[in-house]
């Protein structure tokens, strides 16, 4: 009688490297986006910058540091109504802006022929800390406003304060707890209205897919899911509801890098279709085309520009 020998094969060595690789290193974590922006893949394809009308936009580089940028737009402006239809005045306005970029400071400041002054500021205070500012100043009563955000960037986390005018104040962490998620919250007060909120979200993200939740005290979940098809393709989906409201959106998106262009595009469930297309016709010449249909309304946008200049 033979004897039967069981003799387990040996695991093969790239196996090993595997398992070895899947032992994650908690105290080495990767450092999470801004809670601000953990919707960021969602938004670039689900809201591009659509406008109606003609837009043309030239920049011009005095030197490595300082940049002047041109602007001039002519469209039709949506006005508050109480109708269900969309009540539309013709407008025009030419804006003037100054850029200063450098490695630890950037300044950009913009005003328009209405009297409108647009200014933002990103300072690296430090390796870690970085403010960032924004204000709008114009001659319309209580229309001016103002708002300061410091940014703490941890090895693992991220810290965020924000002042406003209004008496407005509002406080936001997030932490990574494995390679590929990563909890937040946060909280705020605007004690001009006497409202206060506070809310929490989620963030799992890896090569190929982002997903996100979101809910807050004000009555708002906000759902995302962005599958990266490959470098070149993403297509993204969201859902919107109010629970306090009951008012429910989701959209579908997609986002096409072409060799000599981008397309963007969603569509939405209350009816309405958009696409947004940049086409590089030159080094420095880029012609931008986009499109919205609202079914419901009724209400249809087409615009195109020209953007000169880096």
């Amino acid at each position: 009688m033979g004897s039967h020998v069981d003799v387990h094969p040996p695991i093969p060595a790239k196996e090993m490297e595997v398992k070895k690789d899947e032992k994650v290193d908690y105290l080495n974590l990767p450092c999470p986006v801004p809670y601000e922006e953990i919707h960021r893949e969602a938004l670039m394809s689900l809201k591009p910058e659509l406008f109606e009308g003609m837009r043309f936009d030239f920049t011009k580089g005095l030197n490595q540091k300082f940049a002047l940028s041109h602007s001039v737009f002519m469209g039709p402006m949506e006005i508050p109504s109480q109708s269900t239809e969309t009540i539309k005045i013709p407008t025009a306005h030419y804006e003037f802006g100054a850029n200063y970029l450098d490695p630890k400071l950037m300044l950009f400041g913009r005003i328009l022929t209405d009297g409108r002054l647009n200014a933002r500021v990103k300072c690296d205070l430090t390796d870690n800390l970085t403010l960032k500012a924004n204000a709008q100043i114009t001659s319309e009563p209580h229309m001016s406003h103002g708002m300061a955000n410091f940014d703490y960037k941890g090895r693992d986390s991220r810290t965020q304060f924000q002042m406003g005018n209004g008496a407005l104040f509002g406080a936001s962490y997030i932490q990574s707890v494995t390679p590929h998620l990563s909890l937040g919250s946060e909280v705020f007060w605007a004690g001009q209205h006497r409202k206060s909120g506070i809310g929490f979200a989620a963030r799992y993200n890896t090569d190929k897919m982002v997903a996100t939740g979101q809910v807050a005290s004000t009555g708002m979940v906000a759902l995302s899911y962005v599958q990266k098809v490959s470098e070149k393709v993403s297509l993204a989906s969201d859902l919107m509801y109010n629970y306090m409201s009951r008012d429910v959106t989701a959209s579908f998106g997609y986002d096409y890098i072409l060799r000599q262009c981008r397309l963007r595009g969603k569509f939405d469930s209350n009816g309405c279709a958009a696409a947004f297309l940049e086409e590089r016709l030159n080094m420095g010449l880029n012609f931008i085309l986009s499109a919205e249909i609202d079914h419901r309304k009724k209400d249809y946008k087409f615009g195109f520009g020209l953007t000169v200049g880096e």
